[in-house]
């Protein structure tokens, strides 16, 4: 360990800056433009570039804020301050004044291993001592955050500890994408036989007829539970993360094998759903009354729900159940229940086909649990240098 040595974010990097204005110089706007701008939400949601917004700015600030390989972002202010986001390849994208981009000296850190850095407890224990302002609106200076120590090792010795923890996350990352392949599939599963190849000598059903909505559970006041908010559910999820154990109060109540839809606005239009995997058996989860909870029942697989939730005409059909004001939105569940669907005779080949690809969805969401427990694991030992790396 000697030849590891304590320095502070601000010895080791070549620039530390905010992004565009986001309302004069990176604007969000409709049309491609071919060049977007990276915002907080899409970092804090872990959202794919592709669903980045879309800007227009001027080409010397293009050149000046446009993001490149080895880049590392972080939210400077509000809910999410602190989370960050490292850049692979140079993109057709530029970041707004609500984040800060650090290149790090490549001679002096590697800029992986400075990322990491930024995923450990004491950085986060670090942003809740330095974050200012008012109580809804912290904010984090960039002067304070380069006042973050670090410990260094030997640059071959952090290429190593970047390269252990860049190949369990490059397995996560696979496994999530085969995910949304076999999510994809279980929607086109659904659309074949409940709409495409569906037969007119079929029985004509309503969506009330086949789905359970907010089905009763039992979980009693003041028992300590699963609690799902929101912010943690994304447009296509199989297993929502980041769900923490809390006090029920009152809510909707959720088990494994139901699916969730958002019900008001935006978060409908955003396409928040997502199917619960996440419980033990046996147990209730919990979250607020913002989420619709569907259940197949007449014998149909339960994640015939999930894909029905993220169909398209579907979403379109919930969208237009919306009422109320227009910053307050909701989905009317009766108007919702009335949606029409076709039934086939037998849904044996369905179900059964539904059952391979939830097999194959719950076997991949497990090793990526096992993996993240092993990176989470050895992320601290190893930027702590209790766990060395060969080199």
């Amino acid at each position: 360990m000697k030849e590891w040595k304590e320095c502070k974010i601000l010895e080791i990097v070549i620039s530390a800056n905010t992004g565009l204005d986001a309302i004069k110089r990176a604007p969000i706007v409709i049309q491609n433009t071919g060049i977007k701008c990276l915002r907080i939400q899409d970092v804090s949601q872990r959202k794919k570039y592709d669903d980045w917004g879309f800007t227009t700015v001027e080409n010397r600030n293009f050149e000046k804020f446009r993001l490149k390989k080895s880049d590392i972002i972080l939210a400077r202010t509000g809910g999410s301050i602190g989370v960050n986001l490292f850049i692979d390849y140079d993109l057709n994208s530029v970041f707004n004044n609500g984040l800060i981009r650090i290149r790090a000296n490549e001679k002096l850190c590697d800029s992986k291993y400075l990322y990491y850095n930024f995923r450990t407890s004491n950085y986060n224990s670090f942003i809740e001592s330095i974050s200012g302002g008012t109580s809804t609106q912290p904010n984090m200076q960039i002067n304070s955050l380069l006042s973050f120590p670090i410990l260094l090792p030997p640059l071959a010795e952090q290429k190593a500890i970047a390269g252990v923890l860049s190949a369990l996350d490059d397995k996560i990352d696979l496994l999530h994408r085969q995910n949304k392949t076999l999510e994809s599939m279980a929607e086109a599963l659904f659309r074949q036989w409940f709409v495409e190849e569906a037969d007119e000598s079929w029985e004509e059903g309503k969506l009330g007829d086949v789905i359970e909505f907010n089905p009763l559970r039992s979980l009693p006041k003041g028992s300590i539970a699963p609690y799902l908010e929101m912010s943690n559910v994304s447009s296509s999820s199989f297993h929502p993360e980041n769900w923490y154990n809390r006090e029920f109060s009152s809510g909707m109540k959720f088990r494994n094998g139901d699916t969730l839809l958002a019900r008001i606005t935006p978060c409908l239009e955003n396409g928040k759903s997502c199917y619960v995997t996440f419980l033990e058996s046996g147990q209730i989860g919990w979250g607020s009354t913002e989420y619709i909870v569907m259940r197949a029942k007449n014998g149909i697989h339960p994640l015939m729900t999930y894909a029905l939730a993220i169909n398209k005409d579907f979403r379109d059909y919930a969208e237009g159940c919306l009422e109320g004001s227009s910053g307050r939105q909701r989905v009317n569940l009766d108007h919702l229940k009335e949606f029409t669907i076709l039934l086939p005779k037998s849904l044996s080949v369905f179900n059964e086909n539904m059952e391979t690809l939830e097999k194959k969805l719950h076997n991949n969401f497990l090793q990526i649990r096992s993996l993240e427990k092993l990176r989470d694991t050895l992320l601290p030992k190893l930027m702590g240098g209790e766990v060395r790396v060969g080199v």
